[in-house]
């Protein structure tokens, strides 16, 4: 399944333009429990994340204001906000620059993930048949839970989905430093599956098929061929960002 950009709130998962993306603004916008400044926070860093801002573009207060429908003071706040964070750069009078992700930071995370994934994949496939059907069971469902996002259009579920689907295996391997690690990945990996998706639509099938591959391979206990599915899953991901796997 692929999808070309469409018509207002047509297609959530690739248009880009803030004027475009006026469903998901709502969205926002409903939460009013929140200040206005985590709300444009929200807005904003979570179109970063999902790769609907992607790297490169330059986006300004007024947009975003406009699609919250509250003043730039807020948004400006925001910004402010993940620039620190290392997501923009501002620039006065022209806006905020979505920063690029680097080749560096793509092979540092990666290599990290394959640490950590074929750790462990070796430690649940090290335990009995019971404990890896216990295991599969969960990641399918986040695998049920991203092809429901893909039928939905909803990029920020798939990647909250990708991103348990994976910390399933890390948690039952049982190391709670490891956990750890991974969960300081989070917003990073989110976007890489962001922008990969956002990059190669194709993408989305190709990782729902290699998510299958990986699980079914935990269940039956088959470490070689789980390595390889792990290895040639997060090679995919740096390839749909433009980069050549190491």
């Amino acid at each position: 399944m692929g999808w070309a950009a469409g018509t207002l709130g047509e297609h959530l998962w690739y248009t880009t333009g803030i004027e475009a993306e006026a469903v998901v603004a709502q969205r926002v916008t409903r939460g009013g429990r929140l200040a206005a400044k985590d709300r444009a926070l929200e807005y904003v860093k979570g179109r970063i994340l999902t790769g609907a801002f992607p790297g490169g573009e330059l986006i300004s207060e007024g947009e975003v204001a406009g699609a919250l429908s509250m003043s730039r003071t807020p948004v400006r706040e925001a910004f402010l906000r993940l620039e620190a964070e290392g997501l923009l750069r501002l620039y006065p009078q022209r806006g905020a620059l979505v920063v690029p992700v680097s080749p560096q930071e793509v092979r540092a995370v990666m290599e990290a993930r394959l640490v950590l994934d074929q750790f462990a994949a070796g430690k649940v496939i090290g335990q009995s048949a019971e404990v890896r059907g216990v295991v599969f069971d969960r990641m399918a469902t986040e695998l049920g839970r991203q092809r429901r996002a893909v039928v939905a259009m909803e990029l920020r579920e798939f990647s909250d989905a990708d991103r348990a689907f994976h910390a399933i295996l890390i948690e039952a391997a049982g190391n709670g430093i490891l956990h750890d690690v991974y969960g300081s990945l989070r917003d990073r990996q989110m976007r890489m599956v962001g922008e990969s998706a956002v990059r190669d639509p194709a993408r989305i099938e190709t990782i729902l098929a290699e998510h299958a591959l990986i699980a079914e391979a935990v269940r039956d206990g088959e470490l070689d061929r789980s390595l390889d599915a792990i290895k040639a899953h997060l090679a995919g991901t740096e390839r749909a960002l433009g980069f050549t796997a190491q």
